[in-house]
């Protein structure tokens, strides 16, 4: 592969260091955070609100439009802006609580990430901001008076984009080297008339003096020096200047609360955190910034009248040392970088031809680099609240999170959201690092390594969730990402696996794989219960909550999701036996575990038992409750949850198999001497070769009859993917009678109708980009056992007989039709929007969402969720070297 020059600095640091040591790391949404919750009642959305946060200091982190810090964001660069309208300059992101909003929390704003290389050498974003006064007010009164059957009232909505009256706010970065970062924003009015605009670059310091910890008992300070330079301190990074090019005057003020605005009590500082924005919004008129240019937090002021269809750039640059003429070569450094940016992109997107193709698996990859965060949250210390503060409430003791006193976060994370899931996610997180291993192995391994480390997992084994309740439980699909992570970095470093990497893994996968066997089976009989599982409103019930009347629920997804995990770890140790024999061991014992829950699956109580996971008579995997009256009852939801156990699936190469001579000895005692677990391995002599051995959940006539209700455009397959519940329910809901009550389940494609979880997702029939890559995986892992010789329906009643292979890529292809523009230069995500499906200042710039509607693929939930829908680049990649790039647009060769 060619070695351009981001791959060369890729090449000098594997950690966020070097030229890694500065991002874009600054979440957008610090307010609102459990982190940030003081609170006695645990109500995290009001403790500090988005109006708060323009006077309150934050205790974690800090957030900003554009932001670029260190990676542990001591020195934080932002943006603000302000149309000489707004009541507050547009410091931070705005959006809806989940209270305020009927479905849940939403971001109500336009912005996109365009581009960023790895080490974010180069970085473009684009933030819309109306000239008309932001429609705060309209937003939550509008949201606030619809209901759950209502669709979301979205700032395309108000009007304020209607007449073209915005500026389009591109911000860049390019840096000379690791500690000298060029900036500019470029501002477009895109209306008829003229309109002035205030551009406020900020720098401040994260707030580290005010808590009262010994090893921050000092005050950074930075000051100014005529209009075009700020020099800032810091101990722990030394001395930097930030020139500014033009600017009007420099404006001070300190990173700290104004008590006396919020609380009515009285000021550490005269000049708090607030003091830049009443000065700019008072048209200079007030006191409230230094006037001896110095403090904690600073902003350069530009202001500028900008006539219609122009644009204007506004620069600046930050680095570790002086230079006479610091904006000399500008320009010429930001085309270099753009330069080696596409040569970047060009060597990775080699086999993709089409040109809104790489355009879409930029933006993703780009989305997903911006999504990076530096989140901290050390839980001892938030439990017992800072020296120089009030102790937090006693309650807090005893509540959320206080059984992982040991957590303590400071590290660059990938967020599924940096708005509206600013904080990790373990699940969401291991889907990010398989396509970000396409662009950057190294930080793609590391963010697997985070959170199986002794600081994040808990004692007991147990990975943290997420911190509204880092004891919630999601899907064990850690090792699968280890897996696919290491088999993209294997392709890309010329055959060579980074067995240490694998081996590191393993250790810590072995202890979370005991704590599902030992807490999630407590019955012992390899069938689980994992709750919650991440699929929100999935079921009847809310999951994550004690079952009505004392039931017992068991999952198939649970146990599916298990079964996964069991041939994951079985993967990665044959692998890892390969080079240290010992391990041989541990590959049989995952050989017999999975045998057991495969068993296990087929008849919950043992031979004779009357219930099963799997009915007979539809021919699909449900969830089993159990009723405290001995009675058990299949909850025939035909849900994404009878479509799990299709990922359990894993080949046995006899080659290996050969080189593994005790791992070997224990597979084929096993075939000759228990028949009970042998029939759950299928046998195929291929030619050659030897006898390759499938361990799979479905084999034969269950994955044949799984695949047909799959590939069905009746139930499960839309046109833009694989639904998370079956049409079928849309005409059948399901119904569950309890205690005079009807709990019901219907086909519902978009946002939630149910509060469970809190109502901001839904899993009654939208398409998840997650599961729908795991069902693409895993067809191309049956295919690469049974071969082109193997032919299934596709689509179901269609007549079309087809390999497993190329439904697999046909499913793939509508997933990235979502996206891509149609004939009529019309991209599904957008829906019946007319702007942004004709207006090419729109249209030709991508949001991945949270999910995607059921039937005609509308972008629904988190508009921003780069991170796991950010596996369509991973999709693009794939069908690009199958060569199947136009496998839906052409008729699959077929035969009938």
């Amino acid at each position: 592969m060619a070695q351009g020059a981001e791959k060369v600095r890729l090449s000098l640091q594997t950690e966020n260091k070097g030229w890694k040591k500065w991002g874009p790391y600054l979440s957008e949404r610090q307010w609102g955070t459990v982190r940030e919750d003081y609170s006695g009642n645990g109500d995290a959305w009001n403790y500090i609100t988005h109006e708060m946060a323009l006077s309150k200091a934050y205790r974690w982190g800090e957030d900003g439009i554009g932001g670029f810090s260190d990676n542990k964001q001591h020195i934080c660069l932002s943006f603000g802006f302000w149309n000489h309208k707004d009541k507050i300059l547009k410091e931070r992101i705005f959006g809806l609580t989940n209270r305020e909003s009927n479905h849940g929390e939403d971001v109500k704003e336009m912005y996109y990430y365009l581009d960023s290389t790895p080490t974010h050498s180069y970085t473009k974003m684009l933030y819309k901001y109306p000239q008309q006064p932001f429609p705060y007010d309209n937003l939550r009164q509008e949201n606030g008076r619809r209901g759950k059957q209502d669709p979301e009232y979205e700032i395309m909505d108000t009007g304020v984009f209607d007449n073209d009256e915005y500026f389009d706010i591109f911000i860049e970065h390019a840096k000379a080297d690791e500690e000298d970062i060029l900036m500019k924003v470029t501002v477009f009015n895109r209306g008829k008339e003229e309109a002035p605009i205030t551009v406020l670059p900020q720098i401040m310091f994260r707030n580290t003096w005010s808590w009262g910890y010994e090893a921050f008992n000092y005050k950074p300070i930075m000051n100014g020096i005529s209009n075009r330079l700020i020099e800032v301190t810091h101990r722990k990074h030394g001395k930097y200047n930030l020139y500014l090019d033009g600017a009007d005057e420099l404006l001070f003020c300190e990173n700290e609360t104004n008590f006396k605005k919020l609380y009515g009590t009285a000021n550490n500082t005269a000049y708090p955190k607030d003091g830049i924005n009443d000065y700019i919004v008072s048209g200079q008129k007030s006191n409230t910034v230094n006037p001896n240019n110095i403090g904690t937090k600073a902003a350069a002021r530009f202001t500028k009248t900008i006539k219609g269809g122009e644009s204007f750039t506004f620069r600046l640059r930050f680095v570790n040392h002086s230079i006479s003429e610091p904006f000399g070569g500008f320009e010429d450094l930001f085309t270099k970088r753009i330069r080696e940016a596409d040569e970047f992109y060009d060597d990775l997107q080699r086999d993709v031809a089409d040109a809104d193709l790489r355009s879409i698996q930029r933006q993703s990859y780009a989305g997903m680099l911006w999504s990076k965060q530096f989140y901290y949250y050390n839980v001892y210390e938030w439990l017992k609240g800072d020296p120089a503060q009030p102790g937090p409430n006693q309650g807090r003791k005893w509540g959320r999170n206080s059984g992982w006193k040991h957590l303590y976060a400071a590290n660059i994370i990938s967020m599924p959201d940096k708005w509206e899931y600013p904080w990790f996610a373990a699940w969401d997180l291991a889907f990010h690092c398989v396509p970000l291993a396409r662009v950057d192995a190294d930080f793609a391994k590391r963010q697997l390594e985070i959170l199986l480390r002794e600081y994040y997992m808990h004692p007991n084994g147990q990975i943290p969730a997420y911190e509204w309740n880092f004891s919630d439980v999601n899907p064990p699909v850690h090792g699968w990402a280890t897996w696919k992570v290491y088999e993209i970095d294997r392709e890309q470093n010329n055959g060579v696996g980074d067995i240490e990497f694998l081996e590191k893994i393993f250790h810590k996968l072995l202890l979370n794989f005991t704590w599902w066997v030992n807490q999630k089976d407590d019955t012992g009989n390899n069938i689980f219960s994992g709750g919650f599982l991440g699929l929100d409103n999935i079921g009847v019930f809310d999951r994550s909550t004690p079952m009505p009347f004392g039931g017992k629920l068991q999952q198939a997804d649970a146990t599916g999701w298990m079964a996964m995990y069991t041939l994951n770890m079985l993967r990665i140790s044959v692998e890892v036996a390969l080079v240290h024999g010992v391990y041989q061991d541990m590959a049989s014992k995952f050989f017999e575990h999975f045998l057991h829950i495969a068993g296990a699956m087929e008849s919950i109580g043992g031979k004779n038992s009357s219930i099963s996971l799997w009915d007979e008579e539809d021919q699909f995997y449900y969830d089993v409750i159990h009723i405290p009256n001995g009675q058990s009852i299949l909850l025939k939801v035909r849900s994404i949850v009878g479509l799990i156990p299709l990922f359990a699936v894993e080949i046995l190469d006899p080659q290996n198999l050969d080189k593994l001579p005790i791992f070997k000895r224990r597979v084929e005692w096993v075939l000759a001497n228990r028949p009970d677990l042998a029939r759950l391995i299928s046998r195929w002599f291929e030619s050659g070769k030897g006898e390759n051995r499938l361990l799979s959940i479905l084999r034969g006539h269950r994955m044949k009859m799984i695949m047909k209700r799959m590939l069905d455009e009746s139930e499960f397959l839309s046109d833009y993917g694989v639904r998370a519940l079956s049409k079928y329910h849309e005409e059948n809901p399901y119904k569950f009678y309890i205690n005079g009550e009807v709990l019901q389940v219907d086909y519902t494609p978009a946002e939630a109708l149910t509060d469970i979880m809190g109502g901001n997702s839904n899993w009654r029939g939208p398409i998840w980009f997650p599961l729908n890559y795991l069902i693409f995986d895993s067809l191309m892992k049956f295919h690469s056992y049974y071969g082109e010789d193997f032919m299934i329906e596709y689509p179901t009643n269609s007549g079309n007989l087809t390999t497993i292979k190329d439904a697999a890529l046909a499913i793939a292809c509508r997933l990235i039709d979502i996206f891509k523009k149609d004939s009529e230069g019309k991209r599904a995500v957008y829906g019946h929007d007319e702007k942004m499906q004709k207006d090419p200042n729109f249209n030709d710039h991508v949001l991945f969402y949270e999910y995607f509607h059921g039937d005609n693929g509308r972008g629904c939930g988190a508009s921003h969720q780069t991170g796991w829908t950010g596996l369509v680049a991973e999709l693009i990649h794939k069908t690009a070297k199958e060569q199947f790039s136009a496998i839906e647009k052409e008729p699959l060769e077929v035969s009938k």
